[in-house]
């Protein structure tokens, strides 16, 4: 069993973000060069506000293709803005557990409304080997 942990031990403090007034077109080209499947959306003064992922892109884009439409629009009008965060202070397998319940692949981490972090799948798994490796082998 994996012993008590803080996500903010595991989780990346600086995560792609992008800015809601941001053209769709723009987010993608950082998601595909950067090789994110998501990013955070938030605004001037750092605060969530939503999360963009490559589905909600590809609705995006297709909806545009379909309508005829010149251009896609900004992330603002395509992100998800319900979003399930995490606190630096919860524990890794209360949210590890959550992520697998919601089908998440990553969960911002929030404090006082700030974007300070995200915690992803690969750095749960990351958590999880070196927990569950012989010493000296992590």
């Amino acid at each position: 069993m994996l012993p008590s942990v803080e996500v903010r031990e595991y989780m990346q403090t600086d995560p792609p973000r992008v800015s809601p007034d941001e053209d769709l077109f723009a987010a993608v080209r950082l998601m595909v060069r950067e090789r994110l499947s998501g990013v955070c959306v938030v605004d001037e003064a750092g605060r969530l506000v939503g999360v963009l992922s490559e589905l909600d892109c590809l609705r995006a884009i297709l909806a545009a293709r379909y309508e005829n439409r010149g251009s896609v629009g900004k992330v603002c009008d395509f992100m998800t803005t319900e979003v399930i965060t995490a606190s630096p202070r919860d524990d890794i397998v209360d949210v590890a557990a959550d992520m697998l319940k919601n089908r998440h692949r990553r969960r911002p981490v929030v404090e006082e409304g700030r974007l300070v972090g995200q915690i992803t799948c690969r750095r749960l798994l990351r958590a999880v080997t070196e927990f569950a490796a012989p010493s000296g082998e992590a």
